[in-house]
């Protein structure tokens, strides 16, 4: 059986400090978790690549690692809640934890509503 978060993943929503992705962009993107890595593919090239990992002592957390693309070197943590095949996922894009699902204005702070995709 498969980790439940392992898929790919196309975004319904998004939001970044307060301002929503065009629907062309989230047409065109989809996120594959496998095994600890995650792929991010724009136009079905892939623009970012790296690792994730779980919190075991903080349920609902990841932290991501940025090998390729824009998040080389960057460590970026993260919340996540996963219902069926819905996942929202709020990026700290400061390397700050984010502490609610949310992308208010004048934060660094990148909300995404997924379906499952397969």
């Amino acid at each position: 059986m498969r980790p439940a978060l392992e898929g790919r993943w196309q975004p319904l929503r998004a939001e970044l400090a307060g301002l929503s992705a065009p629907a062309e962009v989230l047409e065109k993107t989809e996120v594959e978790l496998s095994g600890g890595r995650y792929t991010v593919r724009f136009g079905g090239e892939v623009s970012d690549h790296g690792t994730y990992a779980h919190d075991s002592a903080v349920p609902g957390t990841l932290t991501l690692a940025g090998l390729k693309g824009p998040n080389a070197g960057r460590t970026i943590p993260c919340i996540y809640q996963l219902v069926g095949d819905r996942l929202r996922v709020c990026y700290g894009l400061d390397g700050t934890a984010p502490a609610t699902f949310a992308a208010a204005a004048g934060t660094r702070c990148y909300l995404v509503t997924y379906r499952r995709k397969l």
